[in-house]
């Protein structure tokens, strides 16, 4: 069946990695939520993608939109996150004029990883897999915990939850996937990369290492960012989408590697890929991509049942 990941739950259509979302993606029928996680100062693992506060996305206690990026996750303490609503794009905002079609639900909260993959096991009653991006940041280290320490928060919540069989790991800083690869041998990993302009993870070619890739060294596997990926251990490779041609997807198939791109919200980008022949695509938009599974005759994952 191919891979559909709802992107944050389903960005395009619900307020994102929010348990309304997540539901809500579920029941529009996803073969896995794709979510990132932070920790508060009192070590409680949140789904955030962003480790400050998004200010297009968050009011306070007074429902005032903040003024500015707010303070690291990291450096709050549960209860203090609790009184912030993310439910709402900022009207006029860049971020809301992407996403005209979110539909806001005002009083949600950033969630625990916790109440996430309770959902998920309970709604999804194991037909739902949880994408978990670990979000750290070789380059701005006080954002969030350490790599392995990260990892170690988050396998106590997977252990407490009963989630090991229903979670990948998705990172972009291959230090992550060793960690978890250590730590939590029975995981699947997914390595993400990214090589765009500005935005390049992987810095093939570069006099200067990469500190995203974990002490891999591109010119170890002949400039190849499949053979690179396959050397992580990671069972998928998540590129950006733009990065990918038939070539590519080739290798890595021919290297036992799953190829599920990110985050594809295009029906043109999407109809190209599902020619490439991928695995699976994370996007904000699982209805659009519903659609043209169906209409390809690509079997979609079934919904979940309303309550």
């Amino acid at each position: 069946m191919f891979d559909l990941q709802g992107h944050r739950g389903a960005r395009g259509l619900w307020p994102e990695n929010t348990l309304v979302g997540f539901a809500r993606a579920m029941e529009l029928g996803v073969s896995a939520l794709e979510l990132d996680c932070a920790v508060t100062r009192d070590g409680v693992v949140v789904v955030s993608h962003d480790p400050e506060l998004n200010p297009d996305c968050t009011r306070d206690a007074q429902g005032r939109f903040l003024a500015s990026a707010g303070p690291p996750i990291f450096t709050l303490s549960h209860a203090q996150l609790q009184s912030y609503d993310v439910g709402r794009l900022r009207p006029g905002s860049a971020y809301a004029a992407r996403f005209p079609q979110q539909q806001p639900v005002d009083g949600e909260r950033i969630p625990s990883l916790a109440d996430v993959l309770t959902l998920v096991r309970t709604r999804g009653r194991g037909g739902v897999r949880v994408a978990l991006e670990v979000k750290t940041f070789p380059e701005q280290p006080e954002l969030t915990p350490a790599p392995e320490p990260f990892v170690q928060a988050l396998r106590a919540e997977v252990e407490r939850t009963g989630t090991a069989s229903l979670v990948t790991f998705l990172a972009f800083d291959w230090r992550v996937l060793s960690a978890a690869q250590r730590l939590m041998p029975q995981l699947a990993t997914a390595a993400l990369t990214e090589q765009q302009p500005g935005e390049d993870t992987v810095r093939i070619g570069s006099p200067h290492p990469s500190p995203w890739l974990g002490g891999l060294d591109p010119g170890h596997f002949g400039g190849s960012i499949v053979r690179l990926v396959k050397a992580t251990g990671a069972g998928s490779w998540g590129p950006d989408y733009r990065d990918l041609d038939a070539p590519l997807i080739e290798q890595a198939h021919a290297l036992g590697l799953r190829v599920v791109p990110w985050t594809v919200n295009e029906p043109a980008d999407m109809q190209r890929l599902l020619a490439f022949n991928v695995d699976g695509m994370i996007t904000d938009r699982p209805d659009v991509l519903r659609a043209l599974l169906e209409r390809a005759g690509i079997p979609a994952p079934p919904p979940v049942p309303q309550h």
